[in-house]
């Protein structure tokens, strides 16, 4: 199991009229293990885990682990607002064949740092998997503080913490956490770069699902320090992880999958797709403009 470098949140592709559309999945997944993807997480906050039926979830996670084959290691999601459903789904995802679980911290509900340091616990002790924690503040309404996180990486299965606030005070926070049973993982694409100048192990990626080769290129120059090389990569990905601001993940990357014949833009309501003009014209030409720096290199 390898959980570093260069890790995609993948996508998940729907067809036009909204049904899961494993094909395409299959594609992604190929797409990004011959661009060099390290790791995948399906079903976390970029493949709309919360739109997904519970079937659905099974269908995805069970393919993707049968599509990788033991080459990449796969990531669950299993994160819900209550410590139970995690635990049950974590459990779920160990038997679907998981390697670990991307846990979330818990949304809606606003825990206090003595129910976040609880729940994680609770959930690696009972749910059978090395656990990831997550930190997304925006997307979850309460903030898994440093200290609260450094309480918890003494678990044995607790074996990391991707986190999402780049704020230069917390990349330096979380780089002084990480120590060989414990990875620190960047989950802010603009900021990646300097979070694994600082000693992030790689970055869990939302923009990798469409240039996987590219970031690749950035984790892997960023982790062993070469500071020329991480602002190269930084400044040929700028254009896309610009383009890709538009509008809330996942709405905008997947608006760049049909471009690269990898699925519909089609994503669930309560999102919405990303309609033809300015922005997703210009997705469309980042990724030219990316293919085009490539083949020149």
């Amino acid at each position: 199991m390898k959980i570093r470098g260069s890790i995609c949140a993948l996508a998940t592709p729907f067809t036009s009229d909204g049904a899961l559309d494993l094909d395409a999945f299959g594609r992604l997944l190929d797409y990004q293990i011959a661009g060099g993807t390290e790791a995948v997480v399906v079903a976390g906050s970029t493949g709309e885990a919360h739109m997904l039926e519970h079937d659905e979830y099974e269908k995805l996670l069970a393919f993707a682990v049968q599509r990788v084959a033991g080459r990449i290691t796969v990531i669950a999601g299993t994160g819900e607002a209550g410590t139970a459903k995690t635990v049950a789904l974590t459990r779920r995802a160990k038997e679907l064949g998981a390697h670990a679980a991307l846990v979330v911290a818990p949304f809606y509900v606003r825990p206090t740092q003595e129910g976040l340091r609880r729940h994680f616990t609770e959930v690696a002790d009972k749910g059978g998997l090395p656990v990831i924690l997550y930190n997304v503040p925006t997307r979850t309404g309460c903030d898994l503080l440093p200290e609260t996180a450094a309480a918890l990486r003494d678990h044995a299965s607790i074996i990391g913490i991707k986190e999402a606030v780049g704020s230069d005070e917390r990349i330096h926070a979380l780089a002084e956490l990480a120590r060989a049973d414990f990875v620190y993982l960047s989950g802010d694409d603009p900021t990646a770069g300097k979070a694994m100048l600082a000693g992030a192990a790689g970055t869990i990626s939302v923009v990798a699902n469409l240039a996987p080769k590219a970031f690749r290129e950035l984790c892997d120059a960023a982790t062993a320090g070469d500071r020329v090389a991480t602002a190269r990569c930084d400044e040929a990905l700028r254009p896309l992880v610009q383009a890709l601001n538009c509008a809330p993940n996942p709405i905008a990357v997947k608006a760049g999958l049909p471009v690269l014949g990898l699925g519909s833009a089609v994503p669930r309501l309560p999102l919405v797709e990303l309609q033809e003009g300015a922005e997703r014209t210009r997705i469309a030409e980042a990724l030219t403009a990316l293919a085009s720096l490539a083949n020149a290199a």
